[in-house]
């Protein structure tokens, strides 16, 4: 289920991978059009599967909704005679890119990603890439729920899931995302006005100063740069969150963590819909809980990051879309979850170069990572803030994404005004976030 592709790249000497991933992935030079889905999805998917096109064949989409950005479809080969376990294994998934969202993802960056997740067998084979998205191997198992999240047989295998990819990927560097001739061309970004390209490249990647590009911190900048600037209130809205990206750069972006220069490969979109149950191994029945298994999938926000904001932002999505404050979860689940974490990634980290783990204390780290998760805790928050707001004036699927943004921004504010003590200062009673956040039990 889970293909190990090609993958090359120079050898530093403490194991990281240098530079880009060369891409071998094929490039189909075809399009998904949405007003005429099958039809499009069919010329794409005969391209890499011709046979299916034979007498016999009985091709068929089905089509997910959980997503709120892209189209991702399923495709199938209903011959007959084949059992679905067999129907699955030929199955491919089709991602079509929403509209606009090159402003705010870097394609180029979300195929490396694939690759080099591929090459660590954490990603099912990339067969082709078109012109606005991508088809891959569909992983055989069943999407969460938000209420699955908070299920400690769930959250366990997601916390051992995620310490591997934080153990064990190593962090490549490069560039943030597009230049604006390539992204934005046609609106200007007042906060970089007088900017060529080189130095709005140089203003993103330095954001953090220390942390190599690109990183949680950069993609912040990029996107807050790509915010509308049409109106006076746009352009007010854009200095603010400017001033509190410096807040949280100056705040968080320093402090110490697991990794190289305190950063892991992040996956940076945990929601449950990107969270698979995988089947059970043969001679193991349902019943059997502790054999739970998952697996990640769509990368294309996968970047280099700090730990604690990769786990913070997973335990914002036990709310799912609806941002359920009250079942986020609490401090003695979010230990359960971290406790697990921390005793695979010193797994992890042995297994990948022995003796990594000498002197590694479980117990100090759990206690380390936990306090980190809260430092971070209203980061999520300014992050899909700042996208909400840009999907607001790009996207045509049918969400409300202003109200989301205000929502999302609401929690680093809430944060803010607690970590700051203004919100004790000015009599102001305690947010429900906040409150469970700080619940034990």
């Amino acid at each position: 289920m889970m293909a190990v592709g090609g993958q090359s790249g120079a050898v530093q000497s403490n194991g990281e991978l240098k530079g880009a991933v060369e891409h071998h992935i094929r490039h189909i030079p075809l399009s998904y059009d949405n007003t005429a889905s099958n039809e499009s999805a069919l010329r794409l998917v005969l391209t890499v599967r011709p046979e299916w096109a034979d007498e016999g064949s009985n091709v068929e989409f089905h089509r997910f909704t959980d997503g709120i950005t892209n189209t991702l479809m399923k495709a199938v080969n209903k011959r007959a005679g084949l059992s679905k376990e067999e129907v699955d294994k030929e199955a491919i998934l089709l991602r079509a890119y929403g509209n606009g969202t090159d402003l705010i993802i870097d394609r180029l960056r979300e195929t490396q990603n694939h690759e080099l997740l591929m090459k660590y067998g954490l990603a099912p084979e990339l067969i082709a890439r078109f012109e606005n998205g991508m088809m891959y191997r569909f992983i055989r198992g069943n999407p969460t729920k938000p209420e699955d999240l908070r299920k400690p047989v769930i959250y366990k295998a997601v916390a051992r899931r995620l310490a591997q990819w934080h153990a064990v990927v190593p962090c490549i560097r490069g560039l943030t995302g597009h230049s604006r001739k390539n992204s934005r061309a046609d609106a200007p970004i007042s906060l970089d006005t007088n900017l060529g390209d080189v130095e709005y490249q140089r203003a993103i990647d330095s954001v953090a100063p220390g942390k190599p590009p690109p990183n949680v911190w950069t993609v912040m900048q990029k996107w807050i740069f790509a915010l509308p600037t049409d109106t006076e209130a746009q352009r007010d809205r854009q200095a603010e969150l400017q001033k509190e990206l410096t807040y949280v750069v100056n705040q968080l972006s320093q402090r110490p963590g697991l990794g190289v220069n305190g950063l892991v490969f992040a996956h940076c979109d945990l929601l449950s819909g990107n969270v698979i149950v995988l089947p059970k191994p043969n001679g193991v029945t349902n019943g059997d809980k502790a054999a739970e298994s998952v697996a990640f999938i769509d990368y294309e926000y996968g970047a280099p990051s700090p730990a604690a904001f990769d786990l913070a932002n997973h335990f914002a999505e036990w709310g799912g879309f609806d941002c359920d404050f009250n079942v986020l979860p609490t401090r003695s689940q979010r230990r359960e979850f971290i406790t697990e974490y921390i005793h695979s990634y010193a797994i992890y980290l042995e297994e990948k170069k022995p003796g990594s783990a000498a002197g590694f204390d479980e117990a100090a780290e759990v206690e380390r990572l936990l306090t980190e998760v809260d430092h971070f805790r209203g980061v999520p928050g300014f992050y899909w803030g700042i996208w909400a707001l840009i999907q607001a004036t790009i996207s045509q699927i049918e969400f409300n994404y202003a109200e989301y943004a205000e929502t999302r921004l609401g929690e680093y504010y809430a944060w803010k005004e607690e970590v700051t003590g203004l919100r004790e200062k000015s009599g102001k009673e305690v947010p429900l976030r906040e409150r469970r956040w700080a619940q034990e039990e």
